[in-house]
């Protein structure tokens, strides 16, 4: 097994067939989008929620967008989340990263 739990043949066909970040949407516009909604909100919604002040690392979509461009741009759809936050909202949505 390799990295993430599959075979390497496996894992290739898997990246294969989710296609590349950029093709997802998540190109230089994405990176432009993230950093500037990160310095507008710093924090991440869900350790404030819990009364903790961690820093938001990612921006998460609170509803996924599948794909949908509206979806993907709405930004009242975006959420800043610190890494472990978003991990377990992917986990707990999708099953896993990719599912």
């Amino acid at each position: 097994m390799s990295k993430g739990g599959y075979c390497d043949k496996h894992r290739q066909e898997r990246e294969q067939r989710r296609g590349t970040a950029a093709s997802r949407g998540y190109g230089h516009k994405w990176r432009t989008a993230r950093e500037e909604y990160l310095m507008q909100h710093p924090l991440c919604v869900e350790c404030t929620r819990l009364g903790l002040a961690g820093a938001a690392s990612h921006v998460d979509h609170i509803i996924a967008h599948k794909g949908d461009p509206a979806l993907f741009w709405n930004r009242a759809n975006w959420q800043g989340l610190c890494a472990p936050h978003h991990s377990e909202k992917t986990v707990r949505e999708d099953g896993g990263f990719g599912r």
